[in-house]
């Protein structure tokens, strides 16, 4: 940990005075986590990629900003914060103007929406463990986001609880006791989850009369 913080310490320093090679290796050395910010905040109908990569262009951007380099991780991760939410108004307006065309539309053009793949009998083992994987993550995504954020940088990118603590900006303590009561939520979301009846989906076929 010692020696990682000394390295980050040369590369910021290097990278705050345009030192595009650090830029760019320090940037590597980041994103995994920067990634678990950006699930905790985006707009659940862009790209992960596409918001990691306007990230990467504001950090470049920004990055001889930074007045001291023990406040690099609180500093990208308000800039993660930032994009995430420029992204949040951007859809907000586009989808104020395609209500907009939507009263002046009298019809839609028939093949516009594409047909779901049915999957195959090789994949489909893979498949439901890749929709278990996605349901507990959208699970985790419900919880506030006080408790979202510090569990996905612990159990999607396997932060230190220090690490974590230096991202947010909060005492070790609150760390500790954020994600065991995020993951105490956690629990009883998918005990609750599955105590409900399952519920047809309206696509099913009906049973035959």
């Amino acid at each position: 940990m010692g020696s990682r913080d000394s390295t980050d310490e040369e590369l910021i320093t290097r990278a705050r005075e345009g030192d595009r090679a650090a830029q760019h290796q320090l940037w590597r050395f980041h994103r995994r986590w920067v990634a678990a910010i950006v699930l905790a905040h985006r707009p659940r109908s862009i790209e992960l990629d596409d918001l990691l990569q306007d990230v990467a262009l504001k950090f470049i951007g920004k990055i001889h900003t930074l007045r001291e380099s023990r406040a690099f991780r609180p500093w990208l991760r308000q800039i993660t914060l930032n994009v995430c939410r420029g992204a949040g108004r951007s859809i907000k307006s586009t989808l104020r103007l395609v209500s907009d065309d939507r009263r002046d539309a009298t019809h839609r053009e028939p093949g516009s929406v594409a047909a779901p793949v049915p999957a195959t009998g090789g994949v489909h083992q893979q498949l439901e463990r890749r929709e278990a994987a996605e349901r507990l993550l959208q699970q985790a995504l419900t919880l506030p986001i006080a408790y979202r954020e510090p569990l996905l940088l612990r159990c999607v990118r396997s932060m230190s609880y220090k690490q974590i603590s230096d991202v947010l900006g909060l005492p070790l303590t609150t760390v500790e006791t954020r994600l065991a009561r995020a993951r105490r939520m956690l629990r009883q979301e998918i005990s609750a989850a599955a105590d409900r009846p399952r519920v047809e989906s309206a696509g099913d076929p009906a049973e035959p009369r």
